[in-house]
């Protein structure tokens, strides 16, 4: 039996980017399509099969540990961008100022997909979401620097709305205007989970 269930869920790739140097800038450059190894995108800063642990995994592994990345990827739902925005107080947000991969467009509630959920390519490229991608500064400088005034107000605005962290689960490619069908776990959420979040 499948461990996981195709769904009608399809999110429209509208927008695809590249961090080429994350030392000199977070933002993205935009591109029409991209090649998808098992380091993520080719030629993307946040690539590669492993990477050093940061302070989001503090809890399991000293800072600097290499550990299997699972951040090759931000994705992004476009309509929690829009949202973004106008909680901002701008018409609209360019996703290379997140330091975006991906921009889908179609997909509910995108934040809080499952984590182990996949998003499937025309061309069966498959990205495996990890978790959710929490808001923090490094944005709101990028933010700033083309909006002057409103970078201060990004990170409360893209709580629960940060898109999420995805790996590459088999290669291949992403074009603007491709759709990415969604599959999710078949497994109920874990009875215990509100207890441990107390913890």
């Amino acid at each position: 039996m499948p461990a996981l269930m195709a769904t009608d869920f399809h999110g429209e790739v509208v927008w695809l980017g590249r961090v080429a140097d994350r030392d000199a800038a977070l933002a993205a450059e935009p591109l029409e399509a991209v090649e998808l190894d098992w380091g993520g995108i080719e030629g993307e800063a946040h690539g590669g099969v492993t990477r050093a642990s940061c302070s989001r995994v503090l809890d399991q592994h000293p800072r600097g540990t290499e550990i299997a990345n699972v951040r090759q990827l931000s994705v992004l739902s476009h309509e929690e961008l829009e949202a973004i925005a106008a909680e901002m107080g701008l018409a609209a947000l360019d996703p290379g100022l997140l330091g975006a991969s991906l921009v889908l467009r179609g997909l509910p509630d995108f934040t809080h997909l499952p984590p182990s959920s996949r998003l499937q390519a025309p061309d069966g490229a498959t990205l495996v979401i990890d978790m959710e991608n929490r808001p923090c500064q490094l944005p709101a400088c990028e933010i700033e620097a083309v909006h002057p005034g409103f970078g201060r107000a990004f990170r409360r605005a893209a709580e629960g709305r940060r898109g999420v962290t995805a790996w590459v689960e088999r290669p291949g490619a992403l074009r603007l205007g491709d759709a990415m069908r969604l599959h999710v776990p078949d497994q109920r959420p874990w009875e215990h989970l509100e207890v441990a979040r107390r913890g």
